[in-house]
């Protein structure tokens, strides 16, 4: 009896639901060709949930991501929906913290060799940038203790947030981006990234961070260097691949870095990323949230343009690590990579308009299930 999986669509706002429905159509007929079975539903979640529901995670899409494996997000927010009491983005941070969705993997890679002349930086100075940002997601500033400001006139102002982190939070997060190092060989790199002479919860994350690499996982080959964070912040730009491999670090700095990192390849529509609430590993359920790294754009919302390269590469990503679906991962990879490349191979380009092409976002849905009926 084929393998079956419960995936939980959540087209979300703006372009949201055009890019998850070319995702879905190359994840069924990935799934289709390896010979297991997707069980896809879709609800509401964000602005959209706001309209219909009066709150960005409803009741009942909390209850279909609990029956479910794995979660393929769209894109949330927008000016509908402004900076008010009740915004789109609670719904993301409501969603982390229930599944703790503990760990961010963010790649910042050239997905196809013929894309480097977009990249913002010279071509000399991008070229063999391959790191991933793993960044602790459920801790730190952004979920600690806060203290809002009173902002009555003459009122004192005062405002606090709490960075909070102890060695259990810290441990995890190392075992993830070692595991993520060991699936190369040799093993890839470790960076972690603090503020270790200011901070010190920064002290304790590079204490930890060492200890468990020395301790766990230096015997299979893996090496960690320390790096402060603004120092490392100009090193993406200036010589990115001096941190090729994983880039270790917390909530908030790894929040900066990976918009950061993210540019390099030229088009915020290429990238994916993933949301793990443990090793994907295959020993245990890692149920992950899977989505592209742009936003909901809703200035091209409704126009069938929106690059889904980036949501179909996170459909990629919810293969290989909560399906352990391995040989689907790298037919759509693949399936990708020969897509963007097909002008350098002598076929049709099909590349959307933040590529300096004129498909739309069903174009290019099209060429990667057609290259991807071949693969498999």
């Amino acid at each position: 009896m084929a393998k079956s999986y419960n995936i939980v669509v959540l087209p979300g706002d703006g372009i949201g639901p055009e890019v998850t429905g070319e995702a879905v159509r190359v994840l069924q007929l990935a799934a289709d060709k390896c010979g297991f079975e997707l069980k896809l539903s879709s609800h509401d979640f964000g602005g959209i949930a706001i309209d219909n529901h009066g709150k960005p995670l409803p009741d009942s899409t909390i209850a279909a991501c609990e029956a479910s494996d794995a979660m393929l997000l769209g894109a949330v927010g927008g000016p509908k929906w402004g900076v008010g009491k009740v915004r789109p983005e609670q719904g993301l941070l409501a969603l982390r913290v229930h599944f703790d969705l503990y760990a961010n993997v963010r790649p910042a890679l050239f997905p196809s060799k013929s894309l480097l002349s977009l990249s913002p930086l010279k071509e000399s100075v991008a070229e063999g940038t391959d790191l991933i940002v793993v960044r602790e997601l459920v801790k730190g500033l952004y979920i600690g203790e806060k203290t809002e400001a009173d902002l009555t006139p003459g009122a004192a102002g005062e405002a606090a947030d709490v960075m909070r982190y102890n060695r259990a939070d810290v441990e995890r997060i190392t075992r993830l981006a070692a595991f993520l190092a060991l699936q190369s060989s040799p093993p890839k790199k470790l960076h972690s990234i603090d503020k270790a002479n200011v901070l010190a919860c920064s002290r304790l994350w590079r204490h930890v961070v060492q200890e468990t690499v020395d301790r766990e996982f230096a015997a299979q080959g893996v090496e960690v260097d320390h790096q402060l964070v603004d120092s490392a912040a100009m090193v993406i730009v200036s010589n990115p691949r001096k941190l090729n491999g994983i880039v270790l670090t917390e909530n908030m700095f790894g929040d900066i870095l990976s918009d950061e990192s993210s540019v390099i390849p030229g088009a915020l529509g290429l990238l994916p990323s993933a949301s793990l609430s443990g090793l994907p590993d295959g020993k245990q359920k890692c149920r992950g949230l899977y989505e592209p790294i742009h936003g909901s754009a809703p200035d091209i919302a409704g126009q069938g343009i929106a690059n889904p390269v980036g949501t179909i590469l996170s459909a990629a990503m919810l293969c290989r690590y909560s399906l352990g679906e391995t040989r689907a991962a790298d037919a759509i990879e693949a399936a990708v990579r020969q897509m963007l490349d097909a002008r350098a191979d002598g076929g049709d380009e099909v590349r959307t308009r933040d590529l300096h092409g004129q498909a739309g976002s069903k174009d290019v849905g099209d060429a990667v299930c057609a290259r991807l009926e071949k693969l498999l």
